[in-house]
């Protein structure tokens, strides 16, 4: 299943990384928790700068874009869509990164899933000894080893009936190690994430294009517009039932803590313009 699921998403920029339901239920609170047995097989997907070029632009080129808010996750979703498609009988379940519950609780823990992958590593305050950022509020960020910041989680993949017991761990590469750059990459993220270089925090084996940048700099509601897609002062239409994934609404950030929290969903802050 791995290999048919890589060979079907990463020839357009996604990569897939397997892991245990297990692995991910340890680090939450039973509300967060999978309902599935623990061996259950499952792989997170993200999404590498090339991702823009090699799947986003052929999307956008074909006839399966409808006018939703984002063609980013439509372009998501449909790909997603066809790893479902082509493995019918593994009653595939896919949960894109910005789904909720009628609460408005996160179906997945976007950067808890990564970590626990072995994807990238989820950097949050507790991994800072001795923190100088008091009662303010720090959201944590997940960095991958050769990316850096310049990748977005774009979901998971849930194989019911697939136990995988012997599936050995994988953790993921520490490669912000020490206190002064954990500091300069978590107060990057959190008071200075429209400049883009917290996402430099080692040094990427490849970079969001300027093109790339401008459209995730761009405000979701115009981006259509900025495509060509739509006139700007035109609504996008509802969601198609072809892509049957909820919009995104920013969450609101939580309360201060010093404990470590696998709770933040989200790859970039709430009010971070994209991915």
């Amino acid at each position: 299943e791995l290999q048919k699921i890589e060979d079907m998403l990463c020839p357009f920029g996604f990569e897939v990384y397997p892991f245990q339901v297990a692995w991910y239920n340890e680090l939450l609170p039973p509300a967060f928790h999978l309902l599935l047995p623990g061996p259950t097989l499952a792989f997170l997907v993200l999404s590498t700068p090339a991702m823009f070029d090699q799947a986003l632009k052929p999307f956008l080129q074909s006839c399966h874009l409808r006018m939703l808010t984002d063609p980013v996750d439509q372009c998501v979703a449909y790909h997603l869509g066809r790893v479902r498609e082509s493995l019918p009988e593994l009653q595939i379940e896919v949960i894109a990164d910005y789904e909720v519950h009628p609460n408005r609780r996160p179906k997945i823990l976007a950067q808890t899933a990564a970590h626990v992958a072995g994807a990238a590593y989820y950097y949050q305050r507790q991994d800072v000894e001795a923190d100088p950022w008091g009662n303010q509020h720090i959201s944590g960020v997940c960095i991958h080893p050769r990316f850096g910041g310049w990748f977005a989680i774009r979901g998971v993949v849930l194989l019911p009936g697939i136990e995988v017991p012997d599936l050995p761990p994988r953790k993921p590469h520490d490669c912000v190690p020490t206190r002064a750059a954990r500091i300069a990459l978590l107060e990057g993220f959190n008071f200075h994430w429209r400049d883009w270089t917290y996402r430099d925090a080692v040094t990427p084996q490849e970079r969001y294009s300027e093109e790339q940048k401008a459209y995730f700099s761009t405000p979701p509601a115009q981006r259509l517009a900025l495509l060509g897609l739509v006139q700007p002062s035109e609504k996008p239409s509802s969601p198609s039932p072809d892509f049957p994934f909820t919009t995104h609404t920013p969450k609101k950030p939580g309360k201060p803590s010093r404990a470590r929290s696998w709770l933040s969903p989200r790859v970039s802050p709430p009010a971070s313009p994209g991915p």
